[in-house]
């Protein structure tokens, strides 16, 4: 669940259109939605799918701006389902289908605003495979940045026959751009975003990896007696500081340089001699001599404490696998974690 949102000079302009429509009911909210066009409908249900918790002194604000005098529905919770529940109750099936699949997907209210937010590694895999001509309209609408880095990954002599009709591109007839666009969002958004939608053993693995060890176990010991495929499959998707020893050295360097050395050295305190190894290769002699030393100082160190440097050290690992600086094999020989 989001943070509760408290401070009402932080709320942007579709949140509180967002808040206004929650707070009207359904019924009120489906009569609006109906004289909005697709983009508007598109924004304010992103808005109010990632909306969280709204305290009810936020509402009664809103509304005291929206007209001068005080009507509060209390507290609101903006969510996926919410925003999918209303438009249901305005829209024909097909309609909202699309519209959530598209916020449920990159974020940006245009198609080359999306597009701008899909990993490069991605796109290039998805447009590879089709024209050269569609490809430099495509490669033409995103910003140079991600241009470069999409075109750095298509098949070497496939870029240069983009980038050549690319040099001969005049100007794109709307009719053509509109083609390409309903072209990636039915098959290119859309697969995107249900292969987005998380697995719930995914997510609930996420948050046993945030929990202490001690209510990690307590909670899977609890859910092996109930439901121990379950179980098995949270475990196998979780990934625990140990876990780290399926990265390569350049990987342990890349991290070492990202991560406290007092955070570490708590962290090595609890890890397995495996893992401790690993960290211990690839630093140098006297850095290696060094945070040995420190970690005899400590003397004996909390769980608790270890918990939260492990923990701390695990989401720099993934956001640095996100972003492909480092790479985390998985359980088997061609396996690869992707976050």
């Amino acid at each position: 669940m989001a943070k509760v949102k408290d401070d009402f000079r932080t709320i942007s302009g579709p949140q509180k259109a967002a808040i206004f429509m929650l707070s009207l009911g359904e019924d009120e909210s489906a009569r609006l939605f109906e004289l909005m066009d697709d983009d508007e409908i598109r924004e304010l249900s992103q808005s109010m799918s990632t909306l969280g918790s709204i305290n009810s002194t936020l509402v009664e604000r809103l509304f005291i701006e929206f007209a001068d005098q005080l009507s509060s529905a209390g507290s609101l919770v903006g969510s996926f389902d919410s925003a999918e529940r209303l438009l249901y109750k305005a829209l024909p099936e097909e309609r909202v289908s699309q519209i959530m699949e598209e916020i449920r997907g990159p974020a940006g209210r245009t198609m080359w605003d999306k597009l701008g937010n899909v990993n490069e590694a991605v796109l290039a895999n998805y447009l590879k495979n089709e024209y050269p001509q569609t490809v430099a309209v495509v490669i033409s609408k995103i910003k140079p940045d991600h241009a470069a880095r999409v075109l750095a990954m298509l098949p070497e002599n496939f870029s240069m026959e983009v980038i050549m009709r690319m040099l001969r591109m005049e100007t794109v007839q709307k009719e053509i751009l509109d083609h390409v666009e309903r072209t990636l969002r039915t098959e290119f958004m859309t697969n995107l975003a249900r292969t987005a939608r998380r697995d719930s053993h995914e997510q609930m693995a996420d948050i046993f990896n945030n929990l202490d060890r001690t209510t990690e176990n307590r909670f899977l010991t609890a859910l092996e007696e109930r439901n121990r495929e379950s179980a098995e499959r949270i475990k196998q998707l979780m990934f625990t500081f140990d876990d780290l020893i399926r990265a390569d050295n350049a990987g342990i360097q890349t991290l070492l340089r990202q991560v406290e050395k007092d955070q570490l050295a708590i962290a090595l305190k609890g890890g397995s001699p495996e893992v401790k190894d690993l960290f211990f290769q690839n630093m140098s002699e006297r850095a290696g001599k060094m945070m040995r030393e420190d970690m005899e100082a400590m003397g004996a160190v909390r769980l608790k404490d270890v918990d939260e440097a492990q923990a701390a050290i695990v989401t720099v690992a993934k956001t640095l696998a996100d972003s492909g600086e480092i790479v985390i094999s998985g359980a088997g020989d061609e396996d690869e974690l992707v976050y």
